[in-house]
């Protein structure tokens, strides 16, 4: 499944866009932006899954650096910091890493 079978491919390309620039990234923002807000949490899960590239069942912060690239290959790649405040976002356990359950709550 691909991300665009489940986002606009033009809301994808706005949003990537708008956070183009070093240490910009809101992902309360970027996730409204794609539609992601407005998503039912099954619809939510199959992202979540997408973006989850070692299919551990959870994101790992190695993964989040990288999550713009996962909506499209013309993504840049998350700052340390950016990636730290995404992974406090939706680590709710502290475990280190973001379950599918917690993308839920947080991405909404």
């Amino acid at each position: 499944m691909a991300m665009t079978d489940l986002l606009s491919a033009e809301d994808i390309k706005k949003a990537v866009g708008a956070f183009s620039a070093a240490e910009s990234f809101n992902y309360k923002k970027f996730f409204e932006m794609v539609g992601l807000k407005k998503k039912s949490p099954e619809d939510v899960k199959k992202v979540f899954h997408i973006l989850d590239k070692d299919q551990s069942g959870f994101i790992e912060e190695e993964e989040l650096k990288f999550v713009l690239k996962g909506f499209t290959p013309e993504g840049r790649d998350l700052s340390d910091k950016e990636t730290k405040a995404l992974l406090a976002a939706g680590d709710k356990d502290g475990d280190g890493k973001i379950g599918a359950d917690a993308a839920d709550l947080a991405w909404q």
